[in-house]
């Protein structure tokens, strides 16, 4: 049953391996890299905060779990613990540096979303391939989502031969079916918004962006056709964030199935926000787990 802890569970999980940290912030037995999106591609210079690759060389290769921070995130202060449990459960992990700024909801407002429905969409479109001439923001095509990863999983193919990394690349382009796209916030609706077009192997939204079309319409783009099959599809969502109910809309949309849509209600410490305690707080790592599945 989601969110019922034991304290015996609870003290099973903090001494497990997955929370047994070396300075890296993960357990030593894993491999963790900082590599610079201008050192896999050299016309990159914004965004370029080193992405972060984490993985276990001594187990069975399994899926590429491919993260993506919310607005304002830096991917090498993502969700350790997440990540962690993550390549416990057999994935490799990159947390993606990209633009992240202004975010889709900073953009798609007001008079800008009255004259254009299908604003979130194509600002969307843009971050994530770069390929249209969405003009209100200034994301070159090489600083879009998919060229950063592409051109990171061909650096890591070159560089880091005991990764493997060839498993996730198919004639030169991410190979979907083998990679599970998630993030958080912003990043969520991104992770969303590649599963609806590309075959992915999961989804796992935290908190994903509340996207409209016309207030307080929700964007036309949730309503769409999914390539990937609706029973791989996961999301979250604290009960006390302010957007908790047009995030639960979207993912009724998307079709996420009810037992996939996870309400987390644990105490938000003081000081922090319901909005991220869903892949900060090591309280859900049993959720988690069931997010994720098995990655290999």
């Amino acid at each position: 049953m989601k969110q019922i802890f034991t304290s015996l569970l609870l003290i099973v999980v903090i001494n497990s391996s997955v929370f047994s940290q070396t300075s890296t912030g993960f357990p030593e037995e894993y491999k963790v890299l900082h590599i610079e999106p201008s050192k896999t591609d050299s016309t990159i210079s914004e965004a370029n905060s080193p992405h972060l690759v984490v993985y276990n060389p001594e187990a069975k290769q399994g899926k590429l779990l491919f993260f993506m921070p919310g607005t304002g995130g830096i991917a090498l202060k993502g969700p350790k613990s997440l990540f962690a449990t993550a390549v416990n459960q057999g994935y490799h992990v990159i947390n993606i540096s990209y633009i992240n700024t202004p975010a889709v909801a900073q953009i798609c407002r007001g008079k800008v979303l009255a004259e254009n429905s299908n604003c979130t969409k194509e600002f969307r479109t843009r971050r994530i391939y770069g390929n249209n001439n969405f003009s209100l923001i200034d994301d070159a095509p090489q600083d879009a989502i998919v060229n950063r990863l592409t051109k990171l999983l061909i650096y890591l193919s070159e560089h880091d031969k005991t990764g493997n990394w060839d498993t996730y690349l198919e004639n030169g382009a991410p190979k979907w079916s083998e990679i599970a796209v998630s993030g958080q916030s912003q990043g969520g609706g991104m992770a969303a918004f590649i599963a609806k077009e590309q075959l992915v192997s999961r989804v796992v939204d935290f908190s994903g962006g509340w996207d409209y079309s016309d207030k307080p319409k929700i964007a036309k783009w949730y309503y769409s056709p999914s390539v990937t099959p609706s029973d791989v599809w996961y999301g979250t969502y604290h009960v006390t964030e302010p957007a908790a109910k047009i995030i639960k809309e979207s993912y009724d949309a998307m079709g996420i199935p009810k037992s996939h849509i996870y309400p987390f209600n644990l105490p938000v410490p003081e000081g922090k926000k319901g909005h991220s305690n869903g892949v900060r707080n090591i309280g859900y790592v049993n959720d988690w787990i069931e997010l994720l599945g098995k990655g290999n």
